[in-house]
């Protein structure tokens, strides 16, 4: 899959407030390509693997790091959903108010979601998120149903090659996103495909958070068109 250029991506091409639901995302299951539409889609899911930084050459490496529960770790396959899944901790950096500690904490926030897709365990992720931030709520949404009735997900691993934080006087910060995520599949717990299945895909993304309180939220997302 080709990696997507951000050159040529005005970070403001979508602006706070806006959310783009018609293209299916993260844990909703990001469909490279797609327009801006206003109706949710479903899909969905991620891995809990940290993901270096990327974005410029002499950038340095940034991971969020994991935690091993006891047992051997298992991903989810068609015969049940994953195992002692590895759980993201949110490195030091990523509380730092400070560009670079914004860029580890998207990091970070990223790694949540994989393993949200993967548990079904939202209590580090829902804290990271504004409930302003109406596609965070989608996305929540949908990675609720990938586990109702006993439903799994498969696949769906997550990385982010590129994070490019415009670091202003402004109180929310813009960033610019580029997410590759694996092909995932649903299962039921008769072994039955849960939904559709959903396509790997490469897209880019305008984050916005915030620090308050002595930590980051996010309080927008988008797609950039």
């Amino acid at each position: 899959m080709s990696r997507l250029s951000f050159a040529s991506f005005p970070v403001l091409t979508v602006q706070v407030g806006s959310v783009a639901l018609g293209v299916s995302l993260l844990l909703s299951g990001c469909q490279g390509g797609s327009s801006p539409s206003s109706a949710p889609t479903e899909t969905g899911s991620t891995t809990a693997a940290p993901t270096p930084d990327t974005s410029s050459p002499g950038s340095p490496a940034v991971t969020s790091g994991t935690t091993a529960p006891s047992g051997v770790y298992k991903p989810a396959d068609a015969k049940g959903k994953a195992q002692n899944v590895p759980v993201p901790v949110m490195p030091e950096l990523a509380k730092e108010n400070t560009k670079e500690g914004l860029e580890a904490f998207i990091r970070y926030w990223y790694a949540q979601l994989s393993y949200v897709d993967e548990t079904g365990d939202m209590s580090s992720w829902l804290p990271l998120i504004s409930r302003d931030c109406r596609l965070c709520v989608r996305l929540q949404e949908s990675g609720e149903d990938g586990y109702s009735n006993g439903r799994w997900l498969v696949g769906g691993k997550i990385s982010v090659p590129v994070v490019e934080v415009q670091w202003g006087a402004d109180s929310v910060k813009a960033v610019k996103v580029q997410v590759i995520q694996d092909q995932i599949d649903y299962f039921n717990p008769d072994g039955s495909v849960g939904r559709t299945r959903s396509e790997a895909s490469n897209d880019a993304f305008a984050l916005f958070a915030s620090f308050a309180e002595g930590q980051w939220i996010v309080v927008d997302l988008a797609v950039i068109a």
